[in-house]
């Protein structure tokens, strides 16, 4: 029982950084209904610029965090520029073919930045374990836990409280009302996406500074379980993406114990299916598919 709970503690630690995750999926897809799914290595390319410049120039972990958001939110803008702002509504599926396009052009600026198959990437603070009875605590997945529910506050305060989520829900429901109100859709896609990219660089960095390195797998890694948490807390649902993260690192850390390495993954993917099927819309999501479904039988 106290490996078990150990577990559980460690996958809810592990499980924040896909909240993190999760909570921009939600926010473009769950939000604007798009699906970007150069979203992971958009959070990768800001990671190797800022493990670049502290490589080159040795400067402080902080200020790599700041390099971080800014090369990353550049990358997320010229992603909006290109593949969503250029491409009408309605045509949903050709930004998210376009974007996978851009995933791969991410990988290759990537990977000429820095061309090793590893490299270094510095811890914000000193590792300390926080010990309580047998069970026990990093500080790194900690300080990462407190982050992940301070942003899931501050953005639900942001989309319902604060005029530009206003706008940002407007053109979500209807973008032609919306202009017919007055809201420049292209200024509000272009602010979601910077909110989104700062949040995916601060997940970013939060996870790399615990493993201390960075590779050009990376991007694939973000986007897969920022994807699956989504998937599992509710497409939609900003406390879905919380729940959604902490169970999937839950369910890791227990296969992974219980089953070994080669199965993590693949209890993941089970877990998954079998909530597609129980539950389409996700644990927070359900009410969301019940709706459009009273909604399409009406029409």
């Amino acid at each position: 029982m106290t490996d078990f709970l150990q577990n559980c503690i460690d996958g809810v630690m592990i499980g924040s950084s896909y909240a993190l995750l999760a909570l921009g999926f939600t926010i473009i897809f769950g939000v604007m209904r798009r699906l970007n799914l150069s979203f992971g290595p958009t959070i990768m390319l800001g990671a190797f610029g800022g493990a670049w410049l502290y490589l080159h120039f040795n400067i402080n972990p902080w200020l790599v965090l700041l390099a971080c958001i800014v090369f990353t939110v550049a990358a997320g803008v010229y992603v909006e520029r290109l593949c969503f702002n250029a491409i009408k509504r309605n045509v949903a599926i050709t930004s998210m073919v376009s974007s996978f396009v851009i995933w791969m052009q991410l990988e290759e600026i990537a990977i000429h930045i820095l061309p090793d198959r590893t490299s270094p990437f510095p811890p914000l603070f000193a590792s300390l374990s926080f010990e309580a009875g047998p069970f026990y605590v990093r500080s790194e997945y900690l300080f990462m836990f407190a982050v992940a529910v301070a942003a899931v506050f501050a953005v639900e305060r942001i989309l319902h409280r604060t005029w530009f989520g206003l706008r940002l829900r407007a053109v979500a429901e209807d973008p032609r009302a919306a202009a017919y109100m007055g809201i420049n859709a292209g200024r509000v896609s272009v602010y979601a996406f910077v909110l989104v990219s700062v949040l995916g660089a601060v997940a970013g960095y939060l996870i790399l500074a615990a493993d201390q390195q960075v590779t050009p797998f990376f991007g694939l890694w973000a986007t897969f379980k920022g994807l699956i948490a989504m998937m599992l807390g509710g497409m939609g649902s900003l406390p879905g993406a919380i729940i959604g993260g902490l169970l999937l690192g839950v369910i890791e850390t227990q296969s992974l114990w219980y089953f070994g390495n080669e199965y993590k993954d693949l209890a993941a993917y089970l877990v998954l299916f079998l909530m597609l099927i129980a539950r389409p819309g996700g644990i927070m999501g359900q009410r969301l598919v019940e709706r459009r479904r009273l909604a399409f039988r009406r029409v």
